[in-house]
């Protein structure tokens, strides 16, 4: 598909006998509102929103074949159980009623058990151990083999039973389907030993249950020479397969378990520059996904091959993304940073850092609570009120938004010469740039809605006086760490702000983390790496390294350095410089002191609170928001800043969604 022939991303697609409203399809993920392996009213919520905001398709994920493919805390949805049919038909309802098509993907975890103690011994094609479990499976049996293809079959019909238009299959990922596909996991002698042969009897046992309904299959390019699936061997396999079990569409992805949901560092989408390559080797719709983004991307996929073009994280960000792609308002997009800490922690289900109003089960939003300064006695203007907005972080932008959009007058006051606050800093770091994503929208809405930030001022109390209503959101700052010697040591804020220079004429540079194992110690080796930096040091009085991180972070982090000129001196601490460039250590359990050289010492110091003093006017109602409050994440200020909005708006009965 080339020239004038080539698709735009809204135009509609038939895929099975639907009609797919545009090409952007919602892939498969979950959001563990699920108990005792069925949807809860939190799931539909949940699905019933994502399908309003304009998806093709929306592909359902966590839904597992059977009992040993589930976690002991049961919310993957349980899909080979008749029992649980009404639950998933108000989620296939929710889907449907709201003009998308429905698609159910199935899975066996197989080996791969999350990292969750299951009730059951894992499984696979055979007893090769998976680099990310302690234990090899247990090599299924030919008679075990055919159960699992019996499971298949029952849960994809008890899935279209339920009012799913079809299902979709995965084989990717590093689970039990794909450890069948691979060179490398299956080792058998018997029928099974022919890598596509359970998929194609899966495939053909499903049809007997769904006719012609829509059977996709979803397959990843994995990484590595353990895999034994790369790209020439999925181009090797799935013309195979669909000779032997014709299937509608092939969904192809990348990475397996901690690989496949890319951090910030994936800038690009992984698959674009093999579409063409892959367009070659099925004569199926082909859906591509993973890394996503933008318009411009998703159209040069579709210009390259691709039928349809498939996100995740984009949706959780912000639920209307395809309407607002659809309708080239890319703009209002609220964008995905790639961060992977609430779409990946499940506490206690799936969550969002950008998106304020995805909250848990029960919650209209994520649950904050403004620090509420002084309260509004007597009312002292119009039903919109003025309001202040002390700070250009993602709290005060996020607060700032909302009043604007509910009408109210809004000013935005900013000390530094630049919006962001601690967003704008960490996005500086390599590999961090998608917190940039966020306060470009932020700023971009501000201006949209026409909001004045008067930068590079603080407010004195006589013109805070004017407004009604004041929210401060003036962060916070990094302590400096004290090292006693010459020379002082920088903090990470200042190293990461100019590590490009400070490294110029330092070879060997030396981090201080804290002993939480988070970003501003991780970014400040990244960055003296980037920078040049003949070797690093890590130090911390913590067990390890990067042990704050999330597990898909940590395991592409280590991806990323992985040849690097780094040592990591765990249980350690920093004593002492001298003018020498020597660096002295002590260990933290044995007290034991030693030393080492080094041109620049890097200390990450604690975030406290930026101290505020406002004297307020009579009547008038002043409230903190973020990390003046408390030093916390992201999550936490741009939640807080929506809160502080809505109830300044409460007064009026009025508040807009994030549309």
């Amino acid at each position: 598909m080339t020239g004038h022939d080539t698709p735009t991303l809204a135009a509609p697609f038939t895929l099975g006998g639907h009609t797919l409203r545009n090409r952007l399809v919602a892939t498969a993920h979950a959001t563990a509102a699920v108990a005792d392996g069925a949807p809860t009213d939190a799931d539909e919520a949940y699905w019933r929103r994502l399908a309003q905001g304009g998806a093709g398709m929306v592909v359902t994920g966590g839904t597992a074949v059977a009992p040993e493919s589930t976690l002991p805390q049961r919310y993957l949805t349980e899909a080979w159980r008749p029992d649980i049919k009404d639950a998933v038909r108000r989620r296939a309802e929710a889907i449907t009623d709201n003009g998308a098509v429905a698609i159910a993907q199935l899975v066996h975890l197989g080996r791969e058990t999350l990292g969750a103690g299951t009730y059951y011994a894992p499984v696979s094609a055979a007893g090769v151990r998976s680099p990310r479990e302690a234990s090899a499976p247990h090599g299924l049996t030919t008679e075990e083999v055919r159960h699992v293809a019996d499971a298949f079959r029952i849960s994809a019909a008890n899935s279209v039973q339920a009012g799913f238009h079809g299902v979709e299959l995965h084989a990717g990922h590093g689970y039990l389907l794909a450890q069948f596909l691979s060179r490398v996991t299956n080792t058998r002698t018997d029928e099974y030993g022919d890598r596509i042969a359970l998929l194609a009897q899966i495939i053909e046992a499903i049809r007997t249950e769904i006719g012609e309904l829509p059977l996709g299959v979803r397959v990843s390019v994995e990484p590595g020479e353990n895999s034994g699936l790369g790209l020439e061997d999925l181009v090797e396999l799935l013309p195979r397969l669909g000779a032997a079990a014709p299937f509608t569409y092939a969904n192809v992805t990348t990475g397996v378990r901690n690989t496949y949901v890319p951090g910030m560092a994936t800038t690009r989408p992984p698959l674009l520059e093999s579409v063409a390559r892959l367009r070659t080797a099925v004569d199926v719709p082909l859906l591509i996904s993973q890394g996503f983004r933008s318009a411009a991307d998703i159209g040069r996929a579709l210009e390259a091959g691709a039928d349809l073009v498939g996100m995740t994280r984009p949706f959780i960000a912000d639920p209307d993304v395809a309407r607002k792609m659809v309708t080239g308002d890319e703009r209002a997009i609220r964008p995905c940073t790639g961060c992977n800490e609430g779409c990946r922690t499940f506490e206690p289900t799936g969550s969002c850092s950008v998106n304020p109003e995805l909250g848990p089960p029960g919650a209209a939003a994520r649950p904050a609570v403004p620090l509420l300064l002084t309260r509004l006695l007597t009312r002292r203007g119009p039903r919109h009120e003025s309001v202040a907005v002390v700070g250009a972080g993602p709290a005060g932008m996020e607060c700032a938004m909302g009043l604007a959009g509910a009408g109210h007058d809004v000013v935005v006051f900013e000390r530094a010469a630049q919006v962001g606050g601690q967003a704008r800093l960490a996005g500086l770091a390599v590999h961090r740039t998608g917190w940039r994503a966020l306060v470009d929208f932020q700023q971009g809405r501000l201006a949209d809605l026409g909001v004045p930030v008067r930068l590079g001022t603080s407010p004195t109390a006589a013109e805070l006086a004017a407004y009604d209503q004041v929210v401060y959101a003036t962060g916070a700052e990094e302590a400096e760490t004290h090292i006693p010697g010459s020379p002082p040591a920088l903090t990470s804020t200042d190293f990461i702000a100019r590590y490009a220079d400070v490294v110029q004429g330092a070879r060997r540079v030396a981090v201080l983390d804290d002993g939480f194992g988070w970003w501003q110690g991780i970014s400040a080796v990244e960055c003296a790496l980037a920078a040049g930096a003949r070797e690093v040091t890590f130090v911390t009085p913590g067990t390890g390294f990067a042990t704050g991180l999330s597990p898909e972070n940590r395991t592409q982090l280590m991806n990323r350095l992985a040849g690097a000129r780094l040592r990591v001196l765990p249980m350690t601490t920093v004593t002492s410089t001298t003018g020498d460039r020597e660096v002295w250590l002590r260990g933290v359990l044995d007290g034991q002191s030693s030393s080492l050289g080094a041109d620049v010492l890097v200390t990450v110091g604690e975030r406290r609170p930026r101290p505020f003093d406002h004297v307020p006017a009579e009547g008038q109602t002043v409230r903190a928001v973020g990390d003046c409050v408390v030093p916390r994440r992201i999550a936490h200020a741009v939640a807080e800043g929506r809160a502080a909005a809505r109830e300044v708006a409460r007064t009026d009965g009025t508040f807009p969604s994030l549309t």
